[in-house]
This record gives structure tokens, sequence and C-alpha cells, in this order.
């Protein structure tokens, strides 16, 4: 049964709204999924399709629900703990990697226990209370990035199988040859990065602080596959001068030769996607890159990662526009051959690795209380990525938009744009 939206005011109806176009979104990701599709972890840091949309269920239902809507009874007592993820002060939770072994609940449960919770969410909506608007946008923000990583996570999946199934049916789009490759000059300064206004944002793009920018220069574009192709030829992958010390051991370690999801048949390469196996479009941004081998490359091409403030700089007056999960393509695009004065490709296509490490800004407080988890205890070994992916909603991202990873990660839409030295 649908839920309906039948709030009181103009203000409860924006937000009854956006609560269920973000919901069914969600649901819309998993239409050509099957129940067993949706069951499969392939390996400890992805999750299976179920659990996102448990997981996300959860959040409103643990932080709104239980907190604010009088007399709520939830759907299982024993779900805050099943699909609790890892907040340690909302109490105990399963173990990461045996997500995958949950055959119970049923994927009707969960689908039934997003139902209840939506359907109470409104009542809470249609009461119209200030104090709980700005914690139904994060959870709605919360659910976009599991919107990501539900189609980032069963493409590891059935690439993990020995059928090598389609996420969606058809081809991916055509690619166009983009321009050569060249770079724009900024020029540095004192600056400001950082959120500010009124509108949503995570904890960690505040507080906006001032730094000073030595000037920079920045690719027009995103790197390709056929450049990337270059570095593979000429042993960049056996060249440890390259290479970061621990990258090196990584790449040496988990015998990396490609970037993940390509393999070489017959002398061709073909790479893995939502589409399938497909030859490999040499004007496509290479992407599934790991940080090491963005940084290697780099390196390699004589060039350098930017620095994540030099790349807010870069976008903070550029349009939110681009190839952003909307497009249903999940495949990242060519820039093509047109040219300009302003980055191309900031946002969408593929996430951006920098060269600067997840820390808190200064000033930097974490949200109090268990939501005060969400972002500032991850703030140890992992570098910042910025401007999103085709499989990022447009809505979720803006120039301010901290992404972070542990710099061996790959198997998100990870890409490479350069800085020059």
């Amino acid at each position: 049964m649908a839920t309906t939206v039948t709030p009181k005011n103009s203000a409860t109806t924006s937000i009854a709204t956006r609560y269920l176009q973000v919901r069914r979104a969600t649901l819309q990701l998993t239409e050509t999924l099957t129940a067993d599709d949706m069951m499969v972890q392939a390996m400890p840091d992805a999750s299976p399709t179920k659990w996102h949309l448990a997981h996300t269920t959860w959040f409103f239902e643990t932080f709104l629900l239980s907190e604010f809507l009088a007399n709520y009874h939830p759907f299982r007592l024993e779900f805050r703990q099943v699909f609790n993820s890892y907040y340690k002060q909302v109490g105990a939770h399963p173990v990461r990697m045996t997500r995958g072994n949950f055959s119970r609940p049923t994927l009707q449960e969960v689908l039934d226990y997003r139902e209840h919770v939506d359907s109470c969410m409104l009542q809470l909506i249609e009461r119209g209370e200030e104090r709980v608007s700005d914690l139904i946008e994060l959870g709605l923000n919360h659910e976009q990035q599991h919107q990501e990583l539900i189609v980032t996570d069963i493409l590891f999946a059935f690439w993990s199988q020995p059928l090598r199934p389609a996420y969606l049916e058809g081809a991916p789009p055509q690619n166009a040859a983009p321009h050569t490759l060249r770079f724009i000059d900024f020029p540095g300064g004192e600056i400001s990065i950082g959120h500010t206004g009124s509108s949503f944002c995570f904890d960690n793009e505040t507080p906006r602080h001032r730094l000073l920018l030595e000037p920079y220069r920045l690719a027009a574009r995103l790197v390709t596959n056929a450049e990337y192709l270059e570095f593979i030829s000429d042993n960049g992958y056996r060249r440890p001068e390259l290479w970061l010390s621990d990258g090196w051991d990584t790449a040496c370690q988990q015998q990396w030769c490609t970037p993940l999801y390509w393999e070489q048949r017959e002398g061709q390469w073909f790479t893995f996607g939502a589409y399938g196996m497909r030859p490999l479009d040499p004007y496509a941004p290479v992407c599934h890159v790991s940080y090491y081998e963005a940084d290697a490359f780099a390196r390699w091409a004589n060039a350098r990662l930017p620095l994540e403030a030099e790349w807010e700089h870069a976008a903070a007056s550029v349009p939110v526009e681009g190839n952003f999960v909307e497009t249903r393509s999940c495949a990242p695009r060519s820039a093509g051959a047109q040219t300009g004065t302003i980055p191309q490709q900031l946002f969408g296509d593929c996430w951006e690795w920098t060269a600067s490490p997840y820390v808190g800004y200064p000033g930097f407080k974490p949200s109090p209380g268990a939501l005060g988890e969400y972002n500032g205890k991850f703030m140890c070994n992992q570098f910042v990525l910025r401007g999103g992916s085709c499989a990022t909603p447009q809505s979720h991202i803006r120039a301010t938009y901290r992404n972070f990873f542990p710099p061996h990660s790959r198997w998100q839409f990870m890409g490479i744009r350069l800085a020059s030295i």
C-alpha cells in the first residue's frame, strides 16, 4: 500500500513530500534486484541491499520516532540492535561483516518495516514541530548516502559472481572523445572554505574558516581510461618509485595491476559496471581506483592530487550540475570536447581523491549525543574525496561536501583529477 501525504500546512507538505521522494528513490534503485540479490554481502566493507533498506529505516525510528512521537510502538524491538551500524551510544550491534548472514528478517518484513516507519514519520511531520525538522533532513541525507552504497555494493556483489550479472539492462551511454588534458590557473590567496548559511550540511563541513592558498593549477577534466592505460603500459604498477610505501605494500599484497573491475581478454580490455562486463571505453573517466593508485598516477604524470581546499575554492561558484544517479546510467561519462575557463566534471561522474587527510576543521565540534558518532569518530587514516559520482543523488551534493575513505578503498566510483606541481 502506498503511503500518502495529508499534512496541514505548506511547510509540513514540503517536508513530507521530500521525505517520500527520498524513500521512494531508495526502493526504485532495487527494482532490478531479486530477494536473493538483496541478501548478498560480497566483502566486509559492503552491505546487503536488504540491510541498507532496513538500516535507513532504523535511523528514523531510533533518532526520531522513539524520541519525539508519543506512544510510538517499535515495529520489532530486536531491530534496534540488529540494524544498528556503529552507534555505540545507542547500544550493541552485530559485527559489520556478518550482515550477509541475516536471512531473517525476510525482505518482505523489511519492506513492511519501512511502510510502518513511513506511516509514523508522516504523523510526526504532520505535527509541524520545528525541533525535529533538522533531524529529518539529516535522516534523508543519511538515506541518500545509502542510496549510493546500494549501487556500489551490488556492483561489487555482481562482479564477484561467475555469471557477472548486469544491474541495468541495455548498454552504457556512448562517450565522445574529450579535449586534450590541460590545466586552469587559479590565483590562490586568502580564502574561506566550509559551509555557511542556513541550508543543510553535515557537521564535518563546519566551521567555515580562513586559510592561505598558494597559486595553483587544476586539470580541466578527470583522467580518462585511455590515459590510465598509458600508466599501466609504462609499468606504473611495477615501479616502486611512483608509490607511497604503504601503497606499494598494499598493491603488492593485493596483486593490483589495474583498477578494480578491469580485466584483459585476448589482448582487449574489458571492465565491469552497471551494464555487466563491457569493452573498456577509452574516453570515460577512470574510476574504481584507490588513493594509492591516484597518487601514483599523479607522480607518473609529473603532477599531484589537489588539496581539498583547492578543489572547494575552484568549485565554490560552479553550479551543481553533472552526471548523477538521476540519469539512471550509473556510469561515468566523458567530459566531451568542450573547453573553457571552468573545470568540467567537478560534480558527478566520479568522486575525486584529494591529497588532504580527513581531519576536523579548526574549531570542529561533533554533534552532541549519539549523532556525534556520525562523522567525527572516523577522522583517522582516511582521505577526503569531493564532488559526488554517477551514483550520488544531485540534491545530496554541494561544493563543501566532504566524503572520506581509507586510502586502499576502490569499490566506490573513485576517480582522479590532477593538480599541477
